[in-house]
C-alpha cells in the first residue's frame, strides 16, 4: 500500500481545535523518563507509568515494606523521576520541573490514562509487547485522545493492526531522539489510517510547543535518519576493511572535515552503544527484500565480536576507544581491528585534512577536503558517494521530500549539510558523471533531473528557497514564525553594515542588530554599530531586536584585543574601549524605542551585558547565560555589575528593607561565574519579570519582534535614569568576610580573593554608607576602575592567555 507523507497530504480540511493539557508516558526507562521530562519542560503535566515490581529491593526489605506498598508498586517510575535532576544529560530545564511528573504504575493508575490528551508508549522494542500495551491503552483512553509510539524502527501499522478504527485514526509514531531535550529531531510517522488533521496537529504542536525539528517519515524500517545513518556507518566500515584504514584514520576523514560532528564514525558508535547499533542494523536487514541492501545491512563480524566481549562503547567502559586514567591524566587508546588490541591513539594529519582546517565554515571545509586528493579524501569520497546514491534511491520510500531527508540527517546525526545539500555543494552534474564512471548506478530520477537542465536540488531566488519535489522546483514552506536573516540579507534588507555587525530591516518598521564577528565576540566594530543603530532606530523605526544566527549569541568581549592592549601598556586605549562599551550599553538602555534581546546558546560575559539593557529578553530554551569574567581574572565592566546592583535595589525599594540577601546571591553568581543551564534557569537567576522563553530556537527572532511591536503599541516609555540604594561599606564587609573564609578554607586562591573584593566593592556601591542612593554613572566608574586594575595583574593576564590557548579557565 502506497503511503503519502508530504506536508500537503497531511493537511486536511483544517486541524480541529484541540490542545494537549495533560500527557501520559508508558515506560520509565531512559527514553520514557526523558520524554516525560521534556513534556514537563514545555509546561505539560505528565503521568509516568511502569510495571509493578515483582521483588523487593534490599532497602525495601530493610524498611519493612511489602510488595503491596505504594512505594514499591510505583518504584520504577518514582525512581526515574527522582533521578532526572541528577542526570548528566540534564533532561530538565529546571530541577523543580520534575514536580510536573506524577509517577505511578500500570495496574493502580491505568484508569488515569483517560485524563490524558496524548499518551506515548515507550516500552521495550518488541512488536508483540507494544501491541499488547496499545490494546490496553485502547481500553481506557478517552475518545479523541492521541496515542503515539516511540520506536526507532518497528512498523507503526503492524503495532496497531489489532486496534479499532477510531484508535488507528488517532495513532501515529513519534520517534524522539536521545536525549529528548537536546536532540532536535522528532520523526513523525503516520499510519495508513491516521487522520491527516491529527498528523498536522502533531507536527505543529511538537514544532512550536516542544521546540522540535519535525520531519514526516514513512512507515519503513528505521524511518529516515537511522536508515541513512546506519547505512553510512556500515559502508564506512566496509571501506575501512577494504583499504586497511585505522579507527583514528576513519574518524579523521569522517568528522568536521566532512561537515560531520567531532565524534565522526567510531566515537559516535561508542556513544550510541555498539549493541544498540547492531540492533538497529538487524532491524533493516530483517525487513528489506533487496539483496544488495541486505548485504550492506549484514552486521559485520567485528561488531558481533565486540558485543560478545561486552566492548559496547562508553556504557561498557570500552569500544572502539578506551580511556585509561593515570597519574599524568587520561590516555585515549584505539582498537586495532586486526589484532583486537588497544594502542595509544594516533594523531592523523594529511594535506586534505590540513586544507579543510585552514578554512572556516562547513561548506568551505568540505570542498577543500574533497578537492585535495590523498588517501583520506579518497576514503571520504568512497563513503560519501554511496550515501548520496542511497539517499536518492530511498526518496519516495522513506520520505517524499528531499527536505525531510536532509533535515533528518542534520537534526538527528548533527550533519552540517544533508545528503542533497552536500550533493549540490560538490556539483551535482559533475559528481554524477564521476559516480557513473566509477561504476555506481545513479537513480534514473536524478539523471532525468539533470537532463532537464537542472544543476542542483535546491535553488534560491529573491531570498526564497526552492527544492526538488516530484520532478519540479517547489518553494520551501514559509513559516511566519521563522524569520531568516540570511534570506532578508539576500533581499537587500541590510540598513547598515561593518566588519562586526549588520543592522537589518525585519519588517513592520522593526530593525535587528546582528553580530557577525568571529564567535560574535564584541569589539569596537560592534560597539560602533550599536551606537549607529540607536540613531537609526530613533529616527526611522519602531524598535530594535538584538539577535543573530551564529552558533552562539555571543561569547563575550574580544579577549585577545584586551590582552594585547594590556601587554603593550596602552592603558588609555583600554580605558577608551571600556568607556565605549559602557556608553554603547547606556545608549541601548536610554533609546526612546523598545529594545528586545533574543539570545541563544552561549551568551557569556559581554553578551549578557548586551542583553541586560533591553526592555525584555526572549530567551531560547537552550540559552547558557552568565557573567563569567572572573574565570579570566576580571569583573563585568560593560554595565553587568551596575545592572545587578540596580535590580537588587528595585526589589527592595522601601528604605526599611534590606537588599543584602539579594546582593549576596548576585555576588556569588558573578564570583563563581555561574551560567544558566537553560533559558528558564536564566529567567530564574536574573529575575527580570517581563522576560520570556521560547521553546523553538528558530522562532526567537519572530517572538522578539512581536515583543517590540507589543511594547510600541502600548505606548512605550523609556526607563528613567537609574538610581540604586546600595548596602555600602557594611554590606561590602559581609561579602568580603565570606570570601576570606573561602580563602582560609582553601577553596579559592589569593587572586580569586582579590577579584572577589573588587567585585564586592562595585555591587555594594563603593566606599559609601549603607542606604546611599547612587547613580548608574557612579557604578560604571567603579566597574571601569576595577577592570583596569585587574587587567594590569600578571595573574589575570595568565588566565586570559590560558583561556585563549586552552579554552578553559586557569586557577592560579
Amino acid at each position: 500500500m502506497n503511503q503519502t507523507t508530504t506536508r500537503e497530504a497531511v493537511r486536511g480540511s483544517g486541524v480541529a481545535s484541540r490542545n494537549i493539557t495533560k500527557a501520559a508516558v508508558i515506560g520509565s526507562g531512559v527514553m520514557g523518563s526523558g520524554i516525560a521530562a521534556h513534556l514537563a519542560n514545555a509546561g505539560i503535566p505528565c503521568l509516568l507509568l511502569d510495571i509493578v515490581p515483582k521483588d523487593l529491593t534490599p532497602e525495601e526489605e530493610k524498611a519493612g515494606l511489602t510488595l503491596d506498598h505504594p512505594k514499591v508498586r510505583n518504584r520504577l517510575a518514582a525512581k526515574a523521576v527522582a533521578a532526572l535532576p541528577k542526570s548528566s544529560t540534564a533532561p530538565l530545564y529546571r530541577a523543580d520541573f520534575a514536580s510536573r511528573i506524577t509517577p505511578g504504575n500500570m495496574e493502580d493508575h491505568l484508569s488515569q490514562l483517560k485524563e490524558a490528551d496524548w499518551i506515548i508508549e515507550v516500552v521495550t522494542e518488541r512488536l508483540e509487547i507494544k501491541k499488547s500495551i496499545l490494546k490496553t491503552i485502547e481500553g481506557v483512553r478517552k475518545d479523541g485522545a492521541i496515542v503515539s509510539t516511540n520506536t526507532s524502527g518497528i512498523s507503526v501499522n503492524a503495532m496497531a493492526e489489532e486496534c479499532g478504527e477510531e484508535f488507528r485514526r488517532h495513532f501515529l509514531g513519534t520517534h524522539f531522539f536521545n536525549p529528548p531535550r537536546h536532540m532536535k529531531l522528532l520523526e513523525i510517522i503516520p499510519g495508513f489510517d491516521t487522520d491527516p488533521d491529527i498528523t498536522q496537529f502533531m507536527v505543529d504542536f511538537c514544532t512550536k510547543r516542544l521546540g522540535k525539528g519535525v520531519v514526516l517519515a514513512k512507515d519503513t524500517p528505521n524511518f529516515i535518519s537511522n536508515r541513512i545513518g546506519t547505512y553510512g556507518l556500515l559502508v564506512t566500515l566496509q571501506e575501512m576493511v577494504r583499504n586497511s584504514y585505522s579507527v583514528e584514520e576513519v574518524d579523521a576523514a569522517t568528522g568536521p572535515v566532512l561537515g560531520r560532528p567531532k565524534s565522526a564514525t567510531f566515537r559516535t558508535l561508542d556513544l550510541v552503544g555498539i549493541d544498540t547499533f547492531v540492533h538497529v542494523a538487524k532491524n533493516v536487514y530483517d525487513n528489506v527484500q533487496d539483496g544488495h541492501e541486505k548485504d550492506v545491512f549484514t552486521v559485520p563480524d567485528v561488531l558481533n565480536e565486540l558485543v560478545s566481549r561486552g566492548w559496547i562503547g562508553e556504557k561498557g567502559g570500552q569500544g572502539f576507544y578506551k580511556k585509561i586514567k593515570g597519574d599524568q591524566g587520561s590516555t585515549i587508546l584505539s582498537l586495532n581491528l586486526s589484532t583486537m588490541e588497544y594502542n595509544p591513539s594516533a594523531k592523523i594529519s594529511s594535506a586534505s585534512i590540513e586544507a579543510a582546517k585552514a578554512v572556516k565554515g562547513a561548506k568551505r571545509k568540505i570542498k577543500a577536503f574533497l578537492g585535495t586528493k590523498d588517501r583520506y579524501s579518497e576514503l571520504a569520497w568512497n563513503v560519501l558517494k554511496q550515501v548520496l546514491v542511497y539517499s536518492a534511491e530511498k526518496l519516495g520510500e522513506i520520505a517524499d521530500s528531499i527536505q525531510e531527508i536532509d533535515n533528518a540527517m542534520k537534526w538527528g546525526f548533527n550533519w552540517e549539510l544533508g545528503p542533497f545539500e552536500t550533493w549540490d555543494l560538490i556539483g551535482l552534474p559533475e559528481s554524477v558523471q564521476r559516480m557513473e564512471a566509477e561504476g555506481l548506478t545513479v537513480p534514473a530520477w536524478v539523471k532525468d533531473w539533470i537532463a532537464a537542465g537542472n544543476k542542483s536540488f535546491y535553488q534560491e531566488k529573491d531570498g526564497q528557497v526552492f527544492h526538488y519535489l516530484k520532478g519540479e522546483y517547489k518553494a520551501v514552506d514559509a513559516e511566519p514564525e521563522r524569520i531568516s536573516l540570511s534570506a532578508l540579507k539576500a533581499q537587500n534588507r541590510v540598513i547598515r553594515s561593518n566588519t562586526g555587525a549588520n543592522l537589518i530591516d525585519i519588517g513592520d518598521d522593526v530593525a535587528l542588530l546582528e553580530f557577525t564577528s568571529p564567535n560574535n565576540a564584541i569589539g569596537a566594530d560592534i560597539l560602533v554599530m550599536i551606537q549607529q543603530s540607536v540613531e537609526e532606530v530613533r529616527a526611522n523605526y519602531r524598535g530594535l531586536v538584538l539577535a543573530n544566527e551564529g552558533r552562539n549569541f555571543c561569547v563575550g568581549a574580544n579577549l585577545m584585543l584586551m590582552l594585547m592592549e594590556a601587554q603593550s601598556g596602552d592603558w588609555d586605549e583600554v580605558d577608551d574601549i571600556i568607556r565605549l562599551f559602557q556608553g554603547s550599553m547606556m545608549k541601548l538602555k536610554r533609546l526612546e524605542k523598545p529594545v528586545v534581546a533574543a539570545p541563544h546558546r552561549m551568551t557569556l560575559g559581554g553578551g549578557v551585558e548586551a542583553c541586560l539593557p533591553a526592555d525584555r529578553i526572549v530567551f531560547s530554551a537552550e540559552t547558557y547565560f552568565g557573567l563569567v569574567e572572573t574565570g579570566v581574572g576580571l569583573i563585568p565592566a560593560g554595565g553587568g555589575c551596575k545592572e545587578l546592583a540596580l535590580m537588587a535595589s528595585s526589589r527592595y525599594p522601601d528604605p526599611g528593607s534590606d537588599p543584602q540577601p539579594e546582593i549576596n546571591r548576585m555576588f556569588e553568581m558573578v564570583a563563581m561565574a555561574k551560567t544558566s543551564t537553560s533559558g528558564h534557569e536564566a529567567v530564574q537567576m536574573y529575575g527580570r519579570g517581563a522576560d520570556t522563553v521560547v521553546m523553538n530556537q528558530d522562532y526567537r527572532i519572530y517572538e522578539a519582534k512581536q515583543a517590540v511591536l507589543e511594547l510600541d503599541r502600548a505606548g512605550y516609555v523609556p526607563p528613567q535614569p537609574g538610581k540604586a540604594r546600595v548596602v555600602g561599606r557594611d554590606g561590602r564587609a559581609v561579602l568580603q568576610m565570606g570570601a576570606i573564609d573561602m580563602r582560609r578554607g582553601g577553596y579559592i586562591s589569593d587572586h580569586d580573593l582579590l577579584i572577589a573584593k573588587k567585585l564586592a566593592h562595585i555591587l555594594t556601591g563603593g566606599d559609601v554608607p549603607a542606604g546611599t542612593i547612587v547613580s548608574e554613572e557612579h557604578l560604571l566608574d567603579l566597574e571601569r576602575e576595577a577592570f583596569l586594575s585587574l587587567l594590569g595583574e600578571v595573574k589575570t593576564q595568565q588566565r586570559m592567555q590560558h583561556m585563549l590557548a586552552k579554552g578553559k579557565p586557569l586557577r592560579n
